[in-house]
């Protein structure tokens, strides 16, 4: 297990079963990066990888 996954099974647990929008996790994100800016390029790493996640499926 990755450090990380701690982080993701909380988030999963307290939030799991809410609907958000693609719209509200970019705003969370910018204000997270805007408090944490050493964060930033990780933030963008994700970021990007979600918005292209379909296309890379398409390639397989």
């Amino acid at each position: 297990m990755y450090f990380t996954d701690r982080g993701i099974e909380e988030l999963e647990q307290r939030r799991g079963t809410e609907e958000v929008t693609f719209e509200w996790l970019a705003e969370q994100l910018r204000t997270f990066v805007d408090l944490n800016p050493d964060f930033e390029v990780p933030v963008e790493r994700l970021a990007t990888w979600l918005a292209r996640l379909e296309e890379e499926d398409d390639d397989l």
